[in-house]
């Protein structure tokens, strides 16, 4: 078993910090605000003050914050993990940031002696509770190899998908995706409900044929219920569309359907929605038919 450093331990990372630690590796937390630890401390585990105590006597340091310049100050900021780490160690980074940044990242660990996997996951609030989430992995195979014991852990479906920085752009391709299922489900329901007909039975049949997808599996209810607790944030899939878009950019890759869906929920955000879970996007989709 690993003796694993965690950092992070918002609403994704410390379910699966509390998974890894069920699981018998020994788990040391760290998060900026402590209360956040609690969970992992009462499952068995350990909160440490800093990331350096963290790290200290690690052999993995796993990371899930929020964003590219959160990962970059975890890793190279004075006390971080590139000045405190022990040769050898495997760092996982389970945030997703921009995919540039991850491959000059595992380069500067590699120099420093460690080794480094980027592995953004998808499956939200969720799939890191039920240990069901997928998660795509850039990095060498020798490294995914070392790594794959500790994401199996909270992963069900973990795939190699290349070298370092490969992970967060299939990151960023399901995120677009996911937005524009997210756009196109709440017009259809929108478009829907503005007919008068029934929405949950509607989406019942909607679900058995080609329409169905993951995202009317479990974003549809919420958006009929007007229920937008946060499984994940608009405002961090705001974040992430701004990858895509850049990325799509340096690629010269144009993303016509894609720059409408970043563009609304940009909007949802500006209009206050951004606490919301992203199928909040409904509300701001609604509202173009006056309908909210």
């Amino acid at each position: 078993m690993a003796r694993i450093a965690f950092i992070g331990l918002g609403i994704m990372g410390s379910p699966m910090a509390v998974h890894l630690h069920n699981a018998g590796h020994r788990v040391v937390g760290y998060n900026r605000t402590a209360a956040k630890a609690a969970p992992l401390v009462e499952a068995g585990g350990t909160a440490a003050a800093s990331i350096a105590e963290a790290v200290a006597d690690a052999d993995v340091v796993a990371l899930m914050v929020t964003d590219t310049p959160d990962v970059v100050d975890v890793l190279t900021g004075g006390g971080g993990v590139f000045e405190t780490a022990r040769p050898g160690t495997l760092v996982i980074d389970f945030s997703t940031i921009r995919p540039d940044t991850a491959a000059r990242l595992a380069e500067q660990a590699r120099a420093r002696g460690l080794r480094m996997v980027d592995a953004p996951v998808s499956g939200g609030e969720a799939g890191a509770r039920d240990a069901t989430l997928s998660i795509m992995v850039g990095g060498t195979e020798e490294d995914f190899a070392a790594a794959r014991p500790v994401l199996d852990v909270v992963g069900r479906t973990v795939v190699h998908v290349g070298p370092s920085g490969a992970g967060q752009t299939v990151k960023a391709a399901n995120q677009l995706v996911v937005a524009g299922n997210l756009a196109l489900l709440a017009e259809a329901l929108v478009f829907l409900e503005a007919h008068g007909v029934d929405a949950a039975t509607a989406v019942e049949v909607l679900r058995g044929g080609l329409a169905g997808s993951a995202i009317m599996e479990h974003k549809a209810a919420k958006m009929i219920d007007r229920s937008f607790d946060p499984g994940f944030r608009l405002e961090l899939h705001h974040k992430d569309l701004g990858i895509v878009t850049s990325a799509a950019r340096e690629a010269g890759v144009v993303l016509p359907l894609g720059a409408l869906a970043a563009q609304l929920v940009a909007a949802a955000r500006a209009g206050g929605d951004g606490a919301l879970d992203h199928s909040a996007l409904f509300r701001t989709v609604a509202r173009l038919s006056g309908r909210d």
